[in-house]
C-alpha cells in the first residue's frame, strides 16, 4: 500500500479548463487523488513544489512500444525474449519523458501489459490492442484478415485476451506497399469489423490518409483516425456528426526526414513521406479551428521514439499550448474512456501526476526538455523520478 503523501504549495494544471490553479494541496493514497484542496494538508510524507507546476501525467494516444527497430525485417527476426527485453526499454523511457499512459497501435498484446501492471517492466500503463489488422498486401508487421469472417474471427480473439481497441489499416500508408490512396477494406468488412467490436463494448482504430479513406471510416463507425493527413473539410463535418476523435503523429514523418534517422525506408516510401508532411500541418490545423476532439500521438519506431516529445513543438506551429497540453491528457482520457480515472487531477483519479519548472499553458517548450525541467514523475502513486528536494 502507498503511503500518504501531500504536494503542497502546488500550482496545479487543469487542462479541462486551461489554466493554474495556485496554492493547492493534493493528497495522494493508495495509488490515487483523494483530494484538492486550498486548505494546509499535513501528512507524514510532504512534498514542496511551491513555484513549479503540478500537473497530470501525458498519454501518448498512438505509440508502437514493441517496435524497438525501424526495420520491420530486424524485428521478425528477433528471438520473443529479446524483443520483450528492447519493449521494456522502450517503455521506460517513454516513463521517463512524462507519458504515464499509452495506446498502444500495433505490437503490444496482453503480455506486455500484464508486465507493466506487475512491475515486471517499468513504464506507462499500456492500452493494448495486439496486431495491425490488414487485407492482403496492406502493411507491415500486421495480422492479414480478408473478408468478414476472418476479421471477426480476428477481433473476437483480440477480445478474449483484454484488448483495449482493434487498428484497422483502411487505406494504403507511408510504409505500406499499398499506394496511400489506395483503401484497404470494403464497406461491409469495415462495417463487420466494427460491429464486431463493438459487441465486446470496444472500437475499431482506422489507419487512414485520405479524405475518401478517412470519411469511408468515420461512416462505417470507426471512433478513432489515425495520421488522417489529407483529410479535408468534408472530413471535418463527418468528425462532428459521428462524434469521432482525430489522432494526428506529425512526430514520425519530421523524425524519418533527419539526417539522422535510419534510412530503411525504400525510396517509394520516402517519396509519400514527403507528400504528407506539410498536409498533416494542415489538416491539423483544420482539425483545431472546428474544435475537434484531437488526441496526441507520435507513431514512432525504432530509435525515432526519442522524438516522442517533437510532437509538442510540431503541433505549436498551429495550435495553443492550451490545446495541445489538453490532446495530451483530457482527450487522451476520453479515448481511453477513462476520464476521471487520468489525464487530470481531480480526487478519484489515479495519482499520475508530474511536477514541471515552468507553465506549459505558455511556453509548450517546457514539456520537451525533461532531462531539466520535469522535476517529478509519480504513476500510480509511486515515486518514479524525483528531484524536488524538499521531501520529508
Amino acid at each position: 500500500m502507498n503511503s500518504r503523501i501531500v504536494f503542497r504549495n502546488a500550482t496545479v494544471l487543469d487542462p479541462r479548463a486551461g489554466e493554474l490553479l495556485p496554492d493547492r494541496s493534493v493528497v495522494v493514497a493508495d495509488g490515487r487523488i483523494v483530494e484538492v484542496t486550498d486548505e494546509p494538508v499535513r501528512a507524514a510524507e510532504e512534498i514542496d513544489v511551491r513555484g513549479r507546476v503540478l500537473m497530470p501525467g501525458l498519454i501518448d494516444s498512438h505509440v508502437h512500444a514493441t517496435q524497438a527497430s525501424a526495420d520491420f525485417a530486424e524485428l521478425k527476426s528477433w528471438s520473443p525474449y529479446y524483443a520483450a527485453a528492447r519493449a521494456g526499454q522502450v517503455l521506460d523511457q517513454m516513463l521517463m519523458r512524462g507519458f504515464t499512459t499509452v495506446r498502444d497501435m500495433g505490437g503490444a498484446d496482453h503480455g506486455v501489459a500484464r508486465a507493466v501492471a506487475e512491475g515486471l517492466f517499468r513504464g506507462p500503463r499500456v492500452l493494448f490492442g495486439g496486431p495491425i489488422i490488414a487485407p492482403t498486401g496492406g502493411h507491415g508487421l500486421t495480422r492479414i484478415c480478408d473478408g468478414e469472417v476472418e476479421l471477426r474471427r480476428a477481433i473476437r480473439e483480440q477480445m478474449a485476451l483484454g484488448a483495449h481497441h482493434i487498428k484497422l489499416t483502411v487505406s494504403g500508408g507511408v510504409v505500406s506497399s499499398m499506394r496511400i490512396d489506395a483503401l484497404g477494406y470494403s464497406e461491409p468488412e469495415i462495417r463487420a469489423a466494427v460491429d464486431e467490436a463493438n459487441l465486446a463494448h470496444r472500437y475499431v482504430a482506422g489507419h487512414a490518409y485520405t479524405a475518401e479513406a478517412v470519411n469511408r471510416a468515420l461512416r462505417c463507425g470507426v471512433r478513432t483516425i489515425e495520421h488522417g493527413n489529407l483529410m479535408d473539410e468534408s472530413s471535418v463535418e463527418l468528425f462532428q456528426q459521428h462524434q469521432a476523435f482525430y489522432v494526428p503523429t506529425l512526430a514520425t514523418y519530421h523524425a524519418l526526414t533527419r539526417d539522422d534517422a535510419p534510412r530503411a525506408l525504400p525510396a517509394e516510401n520516402r517519396r509519400k513521406l514527403h507528400d504528407v508532411i506539410d498536409a498533416g500541418l494542415h489538416a491539423l490545423e483544420l482539425a483545431d479551428r472546428a474544435g475537434l476532439k484531437i488526441g496526441y500521438g507520435t507513431d514512432l519506431h525504432g530509435e525515432l521514439h526519442s522524438y516522442q516529445l517533437a510532437e509538442f513543438s510540431l503541433r505549436a506551429q498551429v495550435q495553443r499550448p492550451a490545446e495541445i497540453v489538453r490532446a495530451a491528457t483530457i482527450t487522451g482520457a476520453e479515448i481511453a474512456g477513462m476520464v476521471g480515472q487520468i489525464g487530470e487531477i481531480v480526487p478519484g483519479a489515479v495519482a499520475d501526476l508530474l511536477v514541471v519548472d515552468g507553465n506549459p499553458l505558455e511556453d509548450i517548450g517546457v514539456l520537451t526538455d525533461p532531462e531539466r525541467r520535469l522535476l517529478l514523475i509519480m504513476q500510480g502513486g509511486e515515486l518514479v523520478r524525483n528531484d524536488v528536494t524538499s521531501v520529508r
